[in-house]
């Protein structure tokens, strides 16, 4: 169920695709907009996001474990060897995920809340393994990265965010997992890497040529 509100800049009609949305941007004024049940703030205003070669887009839709979802937000950040995309995903039974685009490499995920503390950033490795439900999965990478800026929905603020680590985590059997280390204690993420064509997606950007 969408949310309306208007927005306290330039007072446009603001709709959340997804009704648990904390942060969006006005599409008028560019004001960074994070939502207080139904009033918003003015907390900053959008920057322009670099040139992208992915074919995904907000409002495209596809399947992910015989569930729907919609794009309704994006994250950029970039590091040493460029940048990526995480996708914001709504899905059809009221949850949201993260869909990765890195590279032309998808991996699906959910934030997930862990029994025992994570290593600290300064601490992991890779090469290091973690515990997650019996499964042993290994860091396959660990990556400073700097924020880029964002677009549509998001489930938090990102106003504070600037250079964070990341740490991957990856089983044999394709599961994938990402330790966020923009939040004291880190956020975990659990999913698995997928192949374009499994998701299904539809209403994806074209280009010239295609």
């Amino acid at each position: 169920m969408s949310v309306a509100a208007n927005c306290p800049t330039c007072g446009a009609p603001v709709t959340f695709m997804w009704s648990s949305a904390v942060q969006t941007a006005c599409q008028y004024c560019k004001a960074i907009l994070v939502r207080h049940d139904v009033d918003l703030e003015k907390v900053g205003e959008v920057a322009d996001l670099p040139q992208d070669a992915s074919p995904i887009q907000i409002l495209t839709e596809g399947i992910f474990d015989n569930h729907r979802f919609m794009v309704v937000g994006r994250i950029v950040y970039q590091w040493e060897q460029g940048s990526w995309n995480e996708w914001h995903l709504a899905f059809d039974n009221g949850g949201s995920g993260w869909l990765s685009d890195a590279q032309a490499e998808y991996a699906v995920s959910f934030q997930v809340y862990p029994q025992t503390a994570l290593p600290s950033a300064d601490a992991i490795r890779r090469g290091m393994t973690i515990q997650w439900q019996g499964q042993n999965y290994v860091v396959t990478h660990r990556t400073r990265a700097a924020y880029v800026g964002f677009e549509g929905e998001l489930p938090f603020r990102t106003t504070d965010r600037t250079e964070m680590v990341f740490a991957d985590l990856r089983t044999p059997d394709a599961r994938f997992g990402t330790i966020d280390y923009s939040e004291d204690p880190p956020l975990l993420f659990m999913g698995r890497q997928v192949d374009f064509d499994e998701l299904k997606l539809r209403n994806l950007r074209m280009f010239e040529g295609w």
